[in-house]
């Protein structure tokens, strides 16, 4: 049976057993917070855990690398629709040790998409509308600076209130759980 096939067959069971009622909240998180992590699939249930997370309390987004690439970009967009329309008034950033965008090979990237079809003339045009495709694609060097980074554009972005949002920085060590705080946005 295909992936679809059982997700679908699956969540037919869900409804028809009302295991959904466990889950009802509000849209609006009941501890007025933003959480931008990591895709990475070891935080999917760990984060929330380790955070003391319930379904409700936050509003939270994934990307590659716990990062905001672009100050207008869906990242940074969503986290302003939570703090205006959402009335979160805490932001962590929250990255993680181990990540894979962490010294990500661009190269090895680009050789994989060619590998699959991807014509070298879809690349070239990309590049000569001005878009690097390796920095694009590209994660970061160190966690750390990423998460500093990624907290600087929130803070300093031209529509984020100025007054009442606190925007903070953390590594979680996948494995632990354990929270190492890199800005600690009271200060």
């Amino acid at each position: 049976m295909r992936k679809l096939d059982k997700i679908i067959e699956f969540n037919k069971k869900f409804v028809k057993n009302e295991d959904y009622k466990e889950y009802e909240t509000s849209k609006v998180p009941k501890k007025k917070l933003v959480i931008l992590s990591c895709m990475d699939t070891r935080l999917t249930q760990l984060l929330p855990k380790a955070m003391n997370i319930k379904n409700g309390d936050a509003k939270i987004i994934k990307n590659a690398g716990a990062t905001v690439m672009h100050p207008f970009g869906s990242i940074m967009r969503s986290i302003l629709i939570a703090v205006y329309e959402f009335d979160a008034s805490e932001i962590l950033v929250v990255g993680h040790s181990g990540c894979g965008m962490c010294n990500l090979d661009t190269s090895k990237v680009i050789d994989k998409m060619l590998d699959r079809g991807i014509k070298k003339e879809n690349l070239e045009v990309l590049e000569s509308a001005g878009i690097d495709i390796k920095k694009w694609l590209h994660g970061f060097d160190s966690v750390e600076e990423s998460v500093k980074d990624s907290v600087n554009s929130i803070k300093n972005h031209p529509l984020m209130p100025k007054d009442n949002i606190n925007i903070h920085g953390l590594v979680m060590d996948p494995k632990t759980g354990k929270l190492d705080i890199v800005i600690n946005g009271y200060k």
